[in-house]
């Protein structure tokens, strides 16, 4: 009997039966895999896109009192503040008053470098609950062995954002014109940093930090971020307060000095307590200058993120980074600090 002449359902099972073989042979054709990423990027998105905030102004805040004092021509900062209105009710540690708290006494700790903070806008709305709490960074594939300082490993072996991460900044924020020269301070409940540090001998561990505010500064993000997420910083805690006095004021730092924790003869490093510097962990609200202050007050200055109103009313804005932001791109010239990086583990392991 030829297959022709087999009844419907002996041709059915006939043909499951040789499905079967090739299912377990591996050999049915599926879809198309998604294509690889490119190096330094994360990959498409297989979730559903989550609706964007309705967002609108916090009435409460006086905006126009926050700015009187803007000078005309001085170098200035914009910022924006997203506090979504449905935290769990269990979330304290950063309440609308602290954030207002925290980005006044930026505001006075910048002061002295002739450079001020306009406050564009609060807003608030509700958040889809997903993005309360996201991981920052793809988990660090390649520890910096120690033939290069942590800025030049920075840019060999960027972080990446996680789907999470862009998914949630997708949402909250807006699009508009100069999204990538605007600082957003967003809070959120939990943002855990990945990093990778030495256990013991020649082994590594990955570790994730609870961040109390996190910057995504460019000098880790090396062409990594969306160029209209590149002015996120994120907030998480600011109950203590050490940390509503100075968080906002550190955070902004990181970006516009576009350094890690740092100060005069303290090399950069993941976490770095000490007095002294506004870019350490401890009490200081110092921005240094010269090469003895490792240039943060002329890379301050540079920063992408700052304009001056021309007499027309319009921003003249800084020079745009040339190189993704790295901490040696050429807009800082000759403000960078070359050193050698500290071996990680000891010699002759």
């Amino acid at each position: 009997m030829t297959m022709q002449e087999r009844s419907p359902g002996l041709r059915a099972r006939a043909r499951a039966w040789s499905m079967m073989t090739l299912l377990l042979l591996g050999c049915v054709p599926d879809e198309p895999d998604p294509p690889e990423p490119a190096e330094g990027r994360s990959p498409p998105s297989t979730r559903a896109a989550a609706a964007t905030v309705a967002w609108s102004e916090v009435d409460s805040i006086d905006v126009d009192a926050f700015n009187a004092d803007l000078e005309p021509g001085a170098l200035t900062m914009d910022v924006g503040v997203y506090f979504p209105s449905n935290l769990d009710p269990g979330f304290d540690l950063v309440t609308l008053p602290r954030v207002m708290e925290s980005l006044r006494a930026a505001k006075e700790i910048y002061a002295p470098t002739g450079v001020q903070i306009r406050l564009l806008w609060v807003k608030t709305g509700e958040l889809d609950p997903r993005h309360f709490a996201i991981r920052s960074s793809e988990f660090p594939g390649v520890p910096n062995g120690g033939y290069v300082n942590m800025y030049e490993h920075a840019r060999r072996h960027p972080s990446i954002p996680t789907q999470g991460a862009l998914d949630a900044f997708e949402a909250i924020i807006e699009p508009t014109p100069e999204a990538h020269r605007t600082l957003f301070l967003v809070v959120l409940q939990d943002v855990f940093y990945p990093f990778t540090e030495v256990a013991e001998g020649r082994n590594w561990t990955v570790k994730s930090v609870r961040t109390g505010g996190l910057s995504w500064p460019t000098y880790s993000y090396v062409g990594t971020m969306p160029e209209r997420f590149r002015g996120v910083i994120t907030l998480s805690n600011l109950k203590r307060p050490d940390r509503y006095r100075r968080t906002i004021a550190h955070e902004i730092g990181h970006k516009v000095m576009n350094v890690s924790h740092e100060y005069r003869e303290t090399h950069p490093g993941h976490e770095v307590y000490a007095d002294g510097g506004l870019m350490l962990y401890g009490d200081g609200e110092e921005i240094p200058s010269g090469e003895a202050g490792r240039w943060h007050l002329e890379r301050l200055r540079l920063s992408p993120f700052l304009y001056r109103l021309g007499a027309d009313g319009a921003r003249e804005w800084n020079a745009d980074y040339r190189e993704e932001g790295h901490y040696y791109d050429p807009i800082y010239g000759e403000y960078v600090v070359h050193f050698d990086a500290a071996p990680p583990i000891p010699e002759g392991w």
